[in-house]
């Protein structure tokens, strides 16, 4: 079904009826991870609107490839295929789905699966304090400027890096992934003392 919105929007647009997150959280939580280890469950995809670099694009495609992302994205004004493979040394698009959106009504989403968008923006709540739905979908703005009206409405979450001012799009993506892995992971960390390598 297309993801739309159905309710009201709180100060950084995010969509505050309908299915909660607290309900998907609940939902993860009943799944049973006794035998799962540090495995994740679940999946993700990565998605951007409005990307006018290449390197850019190519950067937040090769970090969520890998990631693990099991698609990508883009929405609005795209850039050039042959663009995209010049600075995609990973080459996602012959290994992980890529789609391309002329507007956000075409985007169909799984049933359960979570719209999250990445904003510095007031209202946004910060990535530190978030837990990650096993099924989501992250969608990143364009350089100079935010996530469109449309696409904050039909997110179930906003959540903000807490840093001091923006940092470069590629590199938030990078860390929010990342923070997904620590967030769902699973793993047991040691200090300075344990051992490496097992």
């Amino acid at each position: 079904m297309i993801f739309v919105n159905k309710g009201g929007v709180n100060p950084c647009g995010a969509s505050e009826s309908g299915a909660s997150e607290s309900d998907a959280n609940e939902s993860d939580a009943n799944e049973s991870d006794a035998s799962e280890g540090s495995v994740m469950r679940g999946y993700f995809g990565v998605g951007v609107e409005n990307l006018s670099k290449a390197h850019n694009a190519g950067a937040i495609y090769r970090t969520a490839h890998a990631f693990g992302a099991d698609f990508v994205f883009a929405f609005g004004e795209g850039l050039p295929q042959r663009l995209l493979e010049q600075v995609d040394t990973s080459k996602v698009g012959r290994h992980v789905p890529f789609y391309r959106y002329r507007s956000w009504e075409e985007l169909v989403l799984p049933e359960g699966c979570a719209l999250v968008g990445v904003e510095l923006c007031e209202g946004a709540r910060d990535l530190t304090e978030f837990l990650h739905p096993k099924r989501a979908v992250y969608v990143f703005g364009p350089e100079r400027g935010d996530l469109s009206e449309q696409v904050r409405e039909r997110c179930r979450a906003v959540v903000r890096i807490p840093t001091r001012f923006c940092v470069n799009v590629g590199i938030a993506a990078a860390v929010v992934l990342y923070d997904r892995v620590l967030s769902l992971g699973g793993g047991t960390r040691t200090g300075i003392g344990g051992r490496i390598g097992g």
